[in-house]
């Protein structure tokens, strides 16, 4: 027990010493920026077993530690149906890491599996509604989840590419089902490949995707090569090449929304034309003639 505590105050002193630069300060950054934690929030701390979940764990217990603002936590995971190896895993690095677990079990694998259509849709959306569940039983105003910046990119060139819109993830948001409760992602300013350089440091292993279809799979992301975030990451990556700043690009310009040079928007569930302003803006120029 007492080298494992080692081990965990190695880690922790990682994350404030050697990459305070690329995962403490963004996470601060986004903490403060985007006003995720108040005062007397409790918050599940989503934690499904990989690497970006388990730093979004510690860099919270870190916070909690140092913050002069009093909030809760509850580290919340819930088993979906992973098999033994992986479950065993997840409890392995809690331990590891000094993380107070609270573990629920559901069946969500097997429903999905038997879907005919959309089983990874029907599956991510199952496990959003079991983790707010489970949250507000807690007593929980928030639930915390693990999207890093890459994510934040990939997402927004995935919509205007397959579909057919531009979308992005936002920091934080209210649940529609569950009033009264609040998603946030901390991670929202941390790079992937700055994460992935913590776990080899610390020779951190963490379950990558789990999912009954591609836990046998090689490929780090959960998908197939071939699925369209990995062809997203390829292409970002590609880019980079000629264009090292690309993804800061995309990630300034969704700040940056220039509204009246769009065709069309939406917004609040209401489509709006730029008609609508163009018609104004005469109506307010043959006024002032």
């Amino acid at each position: 027990m007492e080298r494992q505590m080692d081990e965990c105050q190695k880690i922790e002193r990682s994350i404030i010493k050697k990459y305070r630069k690329q995962l403490w300060t963004p996470f601060i950054v986004a903490v403060k920026r985007y006003e995720l934690i108040q005062a007397g929030d409790k918050i599940a701390v989503c934690i499904s077993g990989g690497k970006d979940s388990m730093l979004m764990a510690k860099l919270m217990q870190e916070l909690q530690r140092h913050s002069e603002v009093p909030y809760e936590l509850e580290f919340l995971v819930m088993d979906p149906g992973y098999n033994e190896v992986n479950r065993q895993k997840i409890e392995s690095n809690a331990a590891l890491m000094n993380i107070p677990i609270t573990v629920f079990e559901t069946n969500i694998f097997d429903v999905a599996n038997q879907a005919e259509k959309n089983p990874c849709y029907l599956c991510a959306r199952m496990r959003r509604g079991h983790l707010y569940k489970k949250a507000q039983q807690l007593g929980c105003n928030k639930i915390a989840l693990g999207h890093h910046f890459n994510d934040v990119i990939e997402t927004t060139v995935m919509s205007m590419f397959y579909g057919s819109q531009l979308q992005a993830m936002p920091p934080k948001l209210h649940s529609t089902n569950f009033p009264g409760m609040t998603l946030i992602r901390p991670l929202y300013c941390i790079r992937e490949e700055d994460i992935l350089a913590w776990c080899r440091y610390n020779s951190l292993e963490f379950i990558q995707c789990a999912c009954r279809f591609t836990e046998n799979m090689t490929v780090s992301a959960c998908g197939s090569s071939s699925s369209k975030r990995q062809e997203t990451k390829l292409l970002l990556r590609q880019l980079s090449k000629t264009n090292p700043n690309i993804e800061n690009s995309i990630f300034r310009s969704i700040h940056a929304v220039a509204l009246d040079t769009m065709p069309g928007f939406k917004t609040e569930g209401q489509e709006h034309s730029f008609l609508e302003r163009f018609d104004r803006i005469q109506e307010q120029l043959d006024t002032a003639d």
